[in-house]
């Protein structure tokens, strides 16, 4: 049986093509690029190639639900508060 799923991408692949990493975040290709410029995500450079590695996409997860957690429990004291 095979670990790679419908997509072809394989689970436990250590880095990721833009491609794979922006299939993994549920987004497309170029908001993909734009994030690594903007040094949101991270990644590596190999020869030419860039990747995106597996866990870097994983902490963009997190980074992101805990800002939006700390956004709505401010928004959520603000209204409490007033």
């Amino acid at each position: 049986m095979s670990t790679a799923n419908q997509f072809g991408d394989d689970p436990t692949l250590v880095l990721l093509t833009v491609e794979e990493a922006a299939r993994r975040l549920s987004i497309g290709r170029t908001y993909c690029f734009r994030l690594l410029a903007l040094g949101a995500l991270d990644s590596v450079q190999l020869g030419r190639a860039r990747r995106v590695p597996a866990e870097a996409v994983v902490d963009f997860g997190r980074k992101l639900r805990a800002e939006q957690c700390r956004g709505s429990a401010a928004t959520t004291r603000k209204g409490v508060a007033a």
